[in-house]
């Protein structure tokens, strides 16, 4: 009993032993099955779902300048394109954060501002664009202009807050041969109280001068606009300017100078308030006639050192001295001025200028301020119109001075 209980516990403990094996073996293929991705919605990473892998757009975009470019010209080189997709936004920023104007094209190909960048600017540039499937791609870069070596250095005859007469031209006279003369009349425009239409015309490739068809309305309003500072006028020369000028006209003051009668008649706002005796260009020599035709002061010069040596061709003896209450009305050195040498009797009765206007003036350098030369003077302004008539001269040349007044509306 005792050995065959023995033998029975022997059993009975491995018996045990493999229901413990059993269920350890069991235990490890549980849990085998639980790890499984195969089981209850379970993963290999413990129980959170797989990620999904993003969709890459079929779009490609392409930014010109390539990032980072420097000394990029202003016009023409920003360009955004996309291929196998279309833009949905394009966003262009200058250093101060001003957005560039600028537009996607009809079929979304593309992005091109709306005119030409700054110089010495830094932009930004920002993408997007879908396939067709709506996927999104981006892009963004970032690039510098360059700063110009050579400029024009334009300048004009106008003063800001400057009141003149009714015959006054703008004036634009540039350091440099201008080449590109259409992207610089796109830079310059105008604000006018009136509506007034101003028309540009070119003397060369240096001076281009604006006017109206007619002579000014007394109390117009001109506002002009130069943004020329990133206009390439002409190879790699930039126009160099960016400023506003505003400007009045005054009274209308119109003289008409008859070289046969020897008289000025002078005109305000219409109606006849003087008529003065002068002397004007003597008809012998050649030389000393004067102009016919409309002339504009352009100067209010005092007392100018007039030199015979620097008119060619001038003919007689050679002077030099200063004349009182000059006017200056052409580049080439006619003048509306004070006399002061001549007898009072040749006042009305002979021409005896060297091509000059001449009125009757006192002794001295500065003349007199109560004389015909020093009251004329005194209400004289830039822009006052004077016309010659029956001179035996020659007729004015357009770009003598500001004369365009002499070419038709549709020659300018």
């Amino acid at each position: 009993m005792y050995t065959a209980g023995i033998q029975g516990w022997g059993t009975y403990v491995k018996s045990v032993s493999r229901a413990l094996v059993a269920g350890l073996l069991g235990g490890a293929l549980a849990l085998t099955t639980a790890c499984s991705s195969s089981g209850k919605g379970g993963s290999s990473d413990g129980g959170k779902p797989a990620e999904s892998k993003a969709a890459v757009s079929a779009a490609q975009i392409s930014i010109e300048p390539k990032a980072g470019a420097t000394d990029v010209k202003p016009q023409g080189a920003l360009k955004v394109a996309v291929a196998g997709g279309k833009l949905s936004k394009v966003t262009v920023t200058d250093q101060a954060g001003k957005e560039v104007a600028g537009a996607i094209s009809a079929d979304g190909a593309g992005w091109v501002p709306a005119a030409g960048l700054a110089v010495s600017s830094q932009y930004k540039v920002s993408a997007q664009a879908a396939d067709d499937k709506g996927v999104v791609a981006t892009a963004d870069s970032s690039f510098t202009t360059l700063t110009p070596a050579k400029t024009a250095n334009p300048h004009d005859n106008v003063d800001d807050n400057g009141t003149y007469g009714v015959g006054m031209i703008i004036s634009l006279s540039f350091g440099k041969d201008v080449k590109d003369k259409a992207a610089v009349e796109k830079g310059i425009t105008f604000d006018i109280s009136d509506g007034t239409v101003l028309k540009g015309h070119w003397f060369g490739s240096r001076r281009v001068d604006y006017r109206p068809e007619h002579f000014w309305k007394s109390g117009t309003k001109i506002t002009v606009h130069y943004k020329l500072k990133s206009v390439e006028v002409a190879p790699d020369v930039y126009g160099g300017v960016d400023s506003d000028e505003t400007f009045t006209i005054g009274r209308d003051k119109e003289s008409t100078v008859d070289a046969s009668t020897h008289q000025m008649t002078v005109e305000k706002d219409g109606k006849v308030v003087q008529t003065i005796p002068i002397s004007t260009g003597a008809s012998e020599p050649k030389s000393w006639n004067a102009y016919n035709g409309t002339m504009v002061i352009e100067a209010r010069e005092g007392s100018a050192i007039m030199d015979s040596s620097t008119v060619p061709g001038l003919e007689g003896s050679p002077y030099k001295h200063p004349v009182p209450h000059s006017l200056r009305l052409t580049d080439s050195g006619t003048y509306v001025h004070g006399n002061n040498w001549s007898d009072a009797s040749v006042f009305g009765h002979e021409n005896v200028s060297h091509g000059c206007i001449g009125l009757q003036d006192a002794p001295g350098d500065q003349g007199g301020e109560s004389t015909s030369a020093g009251k004329f003077y005194a209400d004289s302004i830039i822009g006052d119109v004077v016309t010659v008539k029956n001179s035996v001269g020659e007729d004015v040349k357009p770009d003598n001075g500001l004369s365009g007044w002499n070419l038709d509306w549709k020659s300018w």
